[in-house]
């Protein structure tokens, strides 16, 4: 590892994290796949953090972080830059402290995350379509009011907390091979990449990202973090134009590889989650799952998938299912 790139999040970071959030975050079930055999002879597991608490992993990490405050610190509010999910997430966590909270959210925000972050009482302002307006104008916020920015993805607590996903793996299937998780800013996939490595090295973690947003693709090629020109897909959560530079720190070092996946696929799987599994999952979250399906994962092992999240209005997802809506994805893609 490079002189100038701090300590990567260890093991006692993470169980840290998991005590804070034992309680408070659900220890999400892994649900065995109905998956051909004779494709998956050894199986795979579905990790549903689409059954979290406000629908999604971003708890984990937005907990985690925001206990690590103090008192103080909170009383001033609580600010979350977000596309959908972590907003709700902090808004979750302010109404449990009992302080206020304001979440960025682009104007595209899909209805049911914007209604959500509303119902768990946040102040919700619209602001621009990418990651780098939303945390600009959540930093004025904070200078104006002295809030407290909890970031969606780049900073340590943040990674702690979301690594207690691949913790829980670790415990519930110890002879896991590959452990599959979508990258957006990479909060999650850092996270669990370092809590699975650190309980077993031997241990595959695979990133997975839209053909319309590579972010860690392209900084793999290019040896660091790039800004994108532009992000386009369905999987809404997963278009920041950056990775953040402590989570590249980690899947630097950490990711085994990333693979990419169109639209039709996400949206096939979206639909197949649902009719087998019962399942509600949204784009960003079935991504991971869809990579495996297109037999872009090969595995000597069982495999487990991070279903990343589940917010998703009914209309959105009926839209995404129809099957001339998935005929005209594949055909795109």
């Amino acid at each position: 590892m490079p002189a100038n790139v701090a300590p990567l999040v260890d093991l006692a970071s993470f169980e840290a994290a998991a005590a804070r959030l034992r309680g408070v975050a659900l220890r999400t079930p892994l649900l065995p796949a109905d998956a051909p055999t004779d494709r998956f002879p050894h199986g795979i597991w579905l990790k549903a953090e689409c059954l979290q608490r406000v629908g999604a992993f971003k708890v984990r990490g937005a907990f985690n972080f925001v206990s690590s405050l103090s008192a103080e610190q909170r009383a001033h509010g609580l600010l979350a830059p977000s596309s959908g999910n972590h907003a709700q997430a902090v808004a979750w966590a302010a109404r449990h402290f009992g302080v206020p909270c304001t979440v960025v959210m682009p104007t595209t925000v899909s209805p049911a995350k914007a209604a959500g972050a509303r119902r768990l009482g946040a102040t919700v302002e619209l602001v621009g379509t990418t990651t780098i307006e939303r945390i600009t104008r959540a930093d004025t916020l904070a200078a104006e009011t002295g809030a407290i920015v909890v970031p969606p993805f780049d900073d340590d607590l943040i990674i702690a907390g979301q690594g207690t996903t691949g913790m829980e793996i670790m415990d519930e299937l110890p002879d896991v091979a590959t452990v599959v998780v979508p990258v957006g800013g990479g909060g999650l996939a850092s996270g669990v990449a370092a809590a699975v490595k650190a309980r077993n090295p031997a241990v595959r973690v695979v990133c997975v990202e839209p053909e319309g947003a590579p972010k860690l693709s392209r900084a793999m090629a290019h040896g660091g973090p790039v800004t994108l020109d532009r992000t386009a897909s369905v999987a809404d959560g997963l278009l920041g134009v950056r990775l953040g530079t402590r989570n590249w720190d980690h899947l630097s070092v950490l990711a085994d590889d990333v693979v990419q996946v169109g639209d039709g696929a996400i949206r096939c799987t979206m639909r197949l989650l649902l009719d087998r599994h019962k399942l509600v999952v949204e784009p960003s979250g079935a991504i991971t799952y869809a990579a495996v399906l297109e037999g872009k994962i090969p595995s000597d092992g069982p495999i487990a998938v991070v279903l990343s999240g589940g917010n998703i209005e009914w209309e959105g997802l009926a839209a995404h299912i129809a099957d001339d809506a998935m005929a005209a994805a594949h055909g795109a893609s």
